[in-house]
């Protein structure tokens, strides 16, 4: 079978990740039929475009998205955050952010559920006075039931095919307490269908001491879309570091294409020096053949990475991709 995946390998160290992903794929035996789409910051400064309504069109009709990494120094910070990363988030109602971290020596086998299209990352808010001494900056969070529970209740399905069989609710609802008790009111009510699974509740600040003291203690983590932003930069950070921490952006009802990126950046300073770590893209790509059925080449993915751990500090970009391939 041949699946259609549209391809962005946008800035810095991105093109050079997603070759080396994309050669693993192939060495996988899952044929894939890929188009290239030449958007980010680069694009941005030479023409000012981001990402037009057309060419989102022609992504819904992708059975995937590969996406490397997007953003350059010289375009202000929230332009292709907003305009590209954001949008086909939102546009393509990809509802969930799923971020695994498996590093053994640290004790790390988890994952983080962070809902991924509202939270502060809605974009309410605005100006007044600006520009004067009295100056007012509002940004809200947008939190509703739909997207809350569908969250919740992908995290509680999730958590219950796992041999731990434990969720843990991240938030702050002894300060948010509008936003936290809608999470926690519908974190209760949900568990109530999930008999099965043991259940937590922390505060984020003390999520981020755990994470770093004892993160063996996580199973899975629902939180909110700020929340997750932060945390599973940290669980990177604790898991062999954010050069091999893959992500997917999904839309679990399969209305539209979901998205798979790692988590890493465009990394500017170190691209074309052929020193990018592109498991963590590999391991996006591996994601991605899991959501498109293809769990057997996804596993095989998975443990190569695992068994090219090691090296992958002391050799170029395309030796790692070579080795992995070799192994899969």
């Amino acid at each position: 079978m041949t699946h259609s995946v549209a391809v962005i390998g946008g800035d810095g160290i991105g093109p050079e990740v997603v070759a080396e992903a994309l050669k693993v794929v192939a060495a996988s035996g899952v044929d894939l039929d890929t188009t290239h789409y030449d958007l980010g910051g680069a694009r941005y400064l030479r023409d000012g475009t981001i990402l037009p309504d057309e060419v989102l069109d022609e992504l819904r009709d992708f059975d995937a998205i590969l996406l490397g990494a997007v953003g350059t120094p010289e375009v202000p910070p929230g332009v292709i955050e907003r305009g590209l990363l954001l949008k086909m988030r939102f546009a393509l109602d990809q509802y969930v952010n799923l971020r695994p971290f498996l590093h053994e020596p640290a004790g790390v086998d988890l994952v983080v559920v962070r809902e991924n299209t509202e939270g502060a990352y809605a974009g309410e808010g605005g100006f007044l006075r600006k520009g004067t001494p009295h100056e007012v900056a509002t940004q809200g969070s947008v939190n509703t039931r739909m997207g809350v529970e569908r969250c919740v209740r992908f995290a509680f399905d999730l958590a219950s095919g796992r041999p731990a069989r434990h969720l843990t609710l991240v938030h702050k609802t002894n300060v948010l307490t509008f936003a936290g008790d809608l999470w926690q009111r519908t974190f209760d009510e949900v568990g109530v269908d999930h008999p099965e699974v043991a259940t937590a509740y922390d505060h984020v600040d003390a999520a981020c001491i755990h994470l770093v003291a004892d993160p063996g203690r996580y199973d899975v983590i629902v939180t909110d879309n700020l929340f997750g932003d932060i945390l599973t930069d940290l669980a990177g950070a604790v898991s062999g570091g954010i050069g091999v921490a893959a992500s997917a952006n999904l839309n679990p009802d399969r209305t539209a294409p979901s998205m798979f990126e790692p988590v890493h950046g465009s990394a500017p300073d170190i691209a074309g020096t052929a020193t990018a770590n592109p498991v963590a893209a590999i391991l996006s790509a591996a994601m991605m053949l899991d959501f498109l059925g293809e769990a057997d080449a996804a596993a095989r993915i998975r443990t190569a990475c695992t068994k090219v751990a090691d090296a992958s500090r002391s050799v170029s970009t395309s030796d790692i991709g070579d080795r992995v391939a070799e192994l899969v």
